[in-house]
């Protein structure tokens, strides 16, 4: 963990955001991660993103069952979301949201936006052409050699 606050520091100072991630299997470190959003203008691009997708290609795989994710702070909704797909076996992180939110990110926000009904969400979420919506299932379920996940 004091890796990940570590290389959190170090991304501050290099103009980055106050974020660092690790990816460990076994007490082995296997990638890291940095927030980038930033310098390369990605929304997507938090620290444990960036350490699960660096994971992801040094072990050649989507699935990272059997690993660990260490973070400097509480990940983010879609941090934690990315967390669950890429299926490691536990996310330990330092600080937490609400410490996020007193330095001006708004994590805690985007917990609470998720809880809403769609219709009670600053930005708008409807369903369109909902039953047309189930073909690309359809073909999925019918393809033959796909990869499941």
């Amino acid at each position: 963990m004091e890796m990940c606050i570590d290389l959190a520091s170090k991304n501050v100072a290099t103009g980055g955001g106050p974020f660092g991630a690790l990816v460990v299997r076994g007490g082995e470190l296997i990638a890291t991660g940095t927030n980038v959003v930033t310098s390369q203008n990605d929304p997507t691009a938090h620290a444990e993103v960036q350490a699960i997708r660096a994971a992801c290609r040094a072990v050649g795989d989507f699935r990272l069952t059997g690993y660990e994710l260490y973070a400097s702070a509480e990940p983010c909704p879609m941090c934690l979301a990315a967390s669950y797909w890429s299926r490691v076996d536990a996310v330990y992180y330092a600080a937490c949201r609400q410490d996020a939110a007193r330095a001006g990110f708004d994590d805690e926000r985007l917990y609470e936006e998720m809880a809403l009904a769609h219709d009670a969400r600053s930005i708008r979420v409807e369903r369109l052409l909902g039953d047309q919506g189930n073909l690309p299932f359809d073909a999925w379920r019918a393809h033959a050699s796909k990869i499941p996940y």
